[in-house]
């Protein structure tokens, strides 16, 4: 669980936010500035929520601005959101230098600040997904250390970044959800002449359409109801870097026409503005989707598909470089048994067999999660094929009974029971998990594990 750390001298404001966010992350609170710097130095901080308004200086901003700057010293890995009465845009803009990863304007909304939280800590795995990654060879150059893999597929992706990254066109990058597209986005804008510059991504799928207009081009004071103050969108704070735009097929085809008059005329216009702001910001967008089959059935903007589509990178899937997977299962083993403790020092040649005879329809994700289950619940030093548990398939008749296919056939052996009792109880999981004698939160994880679905 991600540690939250609250600072504000207002005991009500903290507690409020305490209530609010408990459930999902472990807060902490602190009042002031020496109180912030203790347990910033002492605790597994992951994401701070500062007031920049603190004791003894309530009347300015400093004492906030020096603990924003002392944060980002000691813990630079650590991402702040501020909070603040100031409504001063020079303030606004000073903190975003400084390295805060948003604003926001007192009063503010609850359910909002929830998803920008869930944006920065998703970036901030990311990021430290990329630093802790090795590279697989000295023949790789360091900026693809975020991309691990010898195959021939993977390292044609490593060839076409290099000579997109010389250039400063739009790419489009596309796959299979849990390829790695995020990840070769920031290895095109780190080798590219934009790397000191800000790299944002967004995911366009995943925010409300309301909020991802204002998101990527910002707003006015008095925009609408609760604009309060000025606020830059992506695209502006991007410029002089690069923006992601992720699962762009699920962007609207009003906010398509946008984008593409974005792209095109290289401005944006706030909204409630009425001044178009010039920009300098590299698109580079991803999707799991085939845009070309969208445009033919008018999901998505031919005129926007031709601007996007200038540079396309495909992203194999894991089964199409499945000489990777050795190695992406020697790292996991080493970063999940460092996170939780444990002396897992390898895995066994049948449990390596088991992997690689496996199609991994969730790619590099779903192994990264399965070792990371693995490392968790395995008892010994070696991973065996009883640690493995991965989604239930169809075997041959005929097939040699091995331990690794004798625990396939007990997971698909629960998966067609629990599916069974489903259908006579009409997919009520409450008597259904009544029938099969198990608590229905039970019931709720094995259908999440198993993949169970009603349309099956």
């Amino acid at each position: 669980m991600n540690t939250v750390l609250v600072v504000d001298d207002d005991e009500r404001l903290r507690k409020q936010i305490y209530w609010a966010l408990k459930d999902l992350y472990r807060v902490l609170q602190a009042e002031n500035r020496p109180q912030t710097c203790q347990i910033i130095e002492e605790a597994p901080v992951d994401l701070v929520l500062l007031d920049l308004r603190l004791p003894p200086a309530v009347d300015t901003p400093e004492e906030g601005m020096k603990t924003l700057e002392e944060i980002r010293r000691v813990k630079p890995e650590t991402k702040v959101v501020v909070i603040s009465a100031d409504k001063q845009e020079e303030t606004y803009s000073r903190t975003i230098r400084e390295g805060a990863y948003d604003y926001f304007s007192k009063p503010f909304d609850m359910e909002e600040l929830r998803i920008v939280l869930k944006r920065a800590l998703h970036r901030q795995y990311v990021e430290r997904q990329i630093q802790r990654l090795g590279l697989p060879s000295e023949e790789e150059r360091p900026e693809f250390a975020s991309i691990l893999g010898k195959s021939k597929p993977i390292k044609q992706v490593f060839s076409i970044i290099r000579m997109v990254a010389r250039a400063d066109c739009t790419v489009l990058l596309w796959g299979e959800s849990g390829t790695g597209k995020e990840l070769v986005a920031r290895a095109i804008h780190s080798t590219s002449r934009r790397a000191g510059g800000p790299f944002v991504a967004i995911n366009c799928a995943a925010i409300p359409e309301s909020l991802l207009e204002s998101e990527l081009f910002g707003y006015e004071k008095g925009a609408f109801t609760g604009a309060t103050t000025r606020k830059l969108g992506k695209l502006e704070l991007a410029s002089s870097g690069t923006i992601l735009l992720d699962e762009i097929a699920d962007m609207s085809l009003a906010m398509q026409a946008k984008m593409l008059r974005v792209i095109q005329e290289r401005t944006v216009e706030r909204l409630g503005g009425t001044r178009l702001t010039k920009i300098d910001t590299r698109v580079i967008t991803a999707t799991n989707k085939n845009l070309e089959e969208l445009t033919m059935k008018k999901a998505f903007r031919k005129d926007l598909y031709y601007r996007l589509n200038v540079v396309s990178v495909y992203l194999p899937a894991l089964r199409e470089r499945k000489e990777d997977i050795s190695l992406l299962v020697s790292h996991f083993i080493r970063k999940y048994s460092r996170v939780n403790k444990k002396k897992i020092r390898g895995i066994s040649t049948r449990a390596l067999n088991l992997l690689m005879d496996y199609d991994w329809p969730g790619n590099v994700r779903e192994l990264e999660n399965s070792i990371e289950r693995a490392v968790v619940l395995g008892q010994g030093d070696i991973l065996h094929p009883s640690d493995i548990c991965l989604e239930p398939r169809e075997k041959p008749l005929g097939s040699r009974v091995t331990p690794s296919s004798i625990a396939i056939s007990l997971a698909e052996a629960e998966r067609k029971l629990i599916l069974e009792t489903l259908r006579l109880t009409h997919w009520n999981q409450t008597k259904a998990a009544k029938s099969l004698g198990i608590h229905r939160n039970t019931l709720r994880r094995k259908i999440r594990r198993l993949r169970i679905r009603q349309d099956v």
